[in-house]
């Protein structure tokens, strides 16, 4: 089958726009780097079917060649950024929010959920378990540099812009095997990255968290 390529995409993104453009209820739209974002104005129109007026609705569309085109309704009054990769095309939208501590809390608290599961699942046995919240943890430990630094977050988006330093000690972090010895290994490397982000991203919170992480490494050893 054949695979779509840049052209075709862009025909595909550049048609959308163009008929946004025309639609009176739509204000406004944007790329976001995956989807396309449009202010609706008022009720739906026969084109676009998008949803009621005042509510978010997405539509996502499997174009042959594997293309999917991803597209976001909204309210004019929401019409702004959802992350730094946000471009408008027309209209007036919001400013672009700062990164803030509330969005490095929460990943720096689902972190620490992995660790206490992942550690909980070696000693029990559950090894599958295991490396499914180490891995987990890896990832998160790359959302949290990719928080601080201003980089998308979602889906290991940002994760190629972070600079070796960063991503270089969490290769340790990849689990090679089940083997008990091994989970804990890759939880210790993983639990020491996360303690030194979280030095980077909240000193304060990792002064509370390091001790706690650092036997977790002794463990290993």
């Amino acid at each position: 089958m054949r695979m779509f390529t840049a052209a075709d995409r862009n025909l595909v993104m550049q048609r959308l726009l163009d008929l946004a453009r025309a639609d009176p209820a739509i204000a406004g739209a944007a790329i976001t780097g995956r989807s396309q974002r449009a202010a609706v104005t008022a009720g739906p129109t026969s084109t676009w079917r998008s949803g009621s007026a005042g509510q978010t609705t997405s539509r996502v569309f499997l174009l042959p060649g594997w293309l999917e085109a991803d597209i976001a309704f909204m309210p004019a009054a929401d019409f702004g950024p959802c992350g730094p990769a946000w471009r408008t095309v027309f209209g007036t939208s919001l400013p672009l929010p700062r990164p803030g501590l509330s969005n490095i809390g929460e990943l720096a608290g689902r972190a620490w959920h992995h660790v206490l599961h992942a550690r909980a699942c070696i000693a029990r046995d559950r090894f599958w378990q295991a490396e499914y919240w180490i891995s987990g943890l890896r990832d998160l430990v790359l959302a949290l540099a990719c928080a601080r630094l201003g980089y998308p977050v979602s889906y290991g988006k940002g994760a190629h812009l972070l600079p070796a330093e960063l991503t270089e000690p969490l290769q340790a972090a990849l689990v090679a095997s089940l083997d008990p010895a091994e989970l804990r290994r890759t939880l210790a490397a993983a639990a020491t990255a996360l303690g030194e982000e979280l030095n980077r991203a909240d000193p304060q919170l990792a002064s509370r968290l390091l001790p706690l992480l650092g036997e977790l490494a002794g463990a290993a050893n």
